[in-house]
Parts: structure tokens; sequence; C-alpha cells
């Protein structure tokens, strides 16, 4: 990696630990599904508003239809599934064993980015990730689970756990072929992030939760400003940064990153 992809590395870092300590304020306020609806909203907003600014186009229309393909793809899969079962394996197996499972990520993003697009790693760079992995997981194995957290090793959070990890492994992957090129960052996240809105809101209203949202908020309205700085600085700043450095490095290796950035997340 060279200087550009470790500064979008750290301004990676930076936005999801502080976006991880809104959200777990907002989740306590109006519960996580409802955040999760919410800030896919203000996020693509943020982007269409800034790509009108910057490209002169709220959405990328002018991009070919591969591009939007993998694109959309990977939103669904990185933002929408990938996030639902993280979280149905945080219920399951708690944050400890919920967040080490997720860093199975850069194994199954190299091992994808190997097979079908034929990426390799040098041995220096599986060594950085299997080292990182280690460290990720004796942190998240060390760290003590608050009193409430629900404990039991179930066969269906596991399954739940390495779900999630595929999801962000195969999100990641179907970026960077979306992102071939000199393709924009920004434009490339306002495309996951419409097709991460639309599929989250369809699920919502199939499940006939959409009143209760809307209920949730209108009960507290004090959450809308955080849930909209949450937005800007994770799924807009956070997430655009992350696809910047999956643009421009190996997917183990931006991968690793994002493991280590979520494995964060869940303790704040």
């Amino acid at each position: 990696m060279d200087l550009i992809d470790e500064i979008a590395g750290l301004a990676t870092s930076f936005f999801f630990a502080v976006t991880a300590t809104i959200f777990t304020k907002t989740g306590r306020m109006v519960g996580s599904q409802v955040t999760n609806r919410v800030r896919l909203i203000f996020a693509l907003s943020y982007l269409i508003v800034l790509n009108l600014i910057l490209f002169r186009e709220p959405l990328p229309l002018s991009a070919d239809s591969s591009r939007w393909m993998w694109l959309s793809l990977s939103g669904v899969i990185g933002l929408s599934l990938g996030d639902a079962f993280l979280f149905q394996a945080l219920v399951s197996l708690g944050a400890r064993l919920g967040t080490l499972l997720l860093s199975l990520a850069p194994i199954f993003g190299s091992i994808i980015a190997w097979v079908f697009f034929g990426e390799m790693l040098t041995p220096l760079q599986i060594t950085g990730i299997l080292l990182a992995l280690a460290g990720i997981g004796w942190v998240v194995m060390s760290h003590e689970e608050p009193a409430d957290t629900p404990h039991g090793h179930t066969r269906r959070g596991v399954i739940f756990g390495v779900l999630a990890g595929l999801g962000q492994a195969v999100g990641l992957v179907f970026s960077k072929q979306g992102m071939i090129g000199d393709f924009s960052p920004f434009q490339a996240n306002v495309i996951r992030m419409l097709a991460a809105a639309i599929f989250i809101w369809i699920w919502t209203l199939l499940e006939g939760k959409v009143g209760a949202t809307i209920t949730a908020i209108r009960e507290k309205p004090g959450v809308l400003p955080w849930l909209a700085l949450g937005a800007l600085m994770g799924p807009v700043l956070g997430v655009s940064s992350s696809l910047l450095a999956a643009q421009r490095a190996e997917i183990g290796v931006a991968s690793t990153l994002m493991a280590a950035t979520k494995s964060h997340t869940f303790f704040c």
C-alpha cells in the first residue's frame, strides 16, 4: 500500500470509530434496526448532494451497466445482508465471538479474489494479514463481555457469523470490480447505498415495520441529529475511504483493515 492507501486506511479507522460511538447512542434510543434503516436514508441523501456538487449528476447514470451491476450487488450483499447476518450473530453469540467470526472476511475475500479474478498476494502480505487477524482474534477473545450479553454457542449464531464475514468479503470484492479504472469512490458509494436502501426498505415493508420505524423516530425526535451525523461520518466518509483503499490495494489487505475497524466498532 502507498501513502494514499495508508491515509485512506487511517481515515476509515477514524470515521468508523466515531460512528461506532454515535450509533451506539442511537441504537439505545430507538433500536439498532431503526438506526440501520434511517442511517441509509441520510447517507443516500448526502451522497446524492455530494455527487451533484462534485460531478454535476446526483447519480452516476453515465456509468456503464457493468459498474451498476457489480456495485448494486455489493451494496445489497455487503451493506444489507452482511450487516443483517452480523446483527443476528451478535444476538446469538455476543459481540466477542460474533466479531471474531467476522474476522474471517479477509480470508474469504482473498480466496474469492484469487479464484474469480486472479488476484495474488505476496508472502509478506499474507504474513501481514495472518498477524493482523491473530491480533484481532486476541483482542476479541480477551475482551470482557457485559453482564447482560447473551451466552450460548448456538449453531445458528455461528452460521450467521460466518455468513456476515462472507457477505463483507463478497461486497468488497464486488465493489473493487465495479470501480476498475478511475471510477470515484463517492460515485461507487452512492450506487451501493441506493441499492442497499431500496433493499432494506422493501424488506421493512414486507415485514410490516415501516409504521413502527416512523413511530420510533416521532417518539424520540432528538435522535435525528445523531443519526444525521453518524450517517455522514460512517456510511458516507468511512465507507468511501474504505472503497478507495479497496480500489488501490489487494482485497485481502483492504478487508483486513475492515475487520480491524469493525472489531473496534462493536466494543464502543
